[in-house]
């Protein structure tokens, strides 16, 4: 991705990622045998204030990536 001075440095990125993993991590560990459900509904609750605290337009593009990266990986596992 190229940089764009709109966009949070790497430094940002990485603990921001930090910050998300451990929360669920924990709502995991505390979900127990309905850990998919969960994690289905962190994502859920998560896009759902992204879009409040950014844009839906911004999101829209986000996950648009990011299907992109998971198909990306799911065709180098073939």
């Amino acid at each position: 991705m190229p940089s764009d001075p709109n966009l949070p440095s790497d430094a940002l990125y990485d603990r921001a990622a930090d910050i998300a993993e451990k929360h669920l991590a924990a709502a995991l560990e505390e979900a127990e045998e309905i850990e998919y459900l969960v994690a289905v509904m962190m994502i859920e609750a998560s896009v759902n204030m992204a879009v409040e605290l950014t844009s839906r337009d911004d999101i829209i593009k986000l996950l648009k990536d990011l299907v992109v990266q998971i198909e990306s990986d799911e065709s180098e596992d073939d």
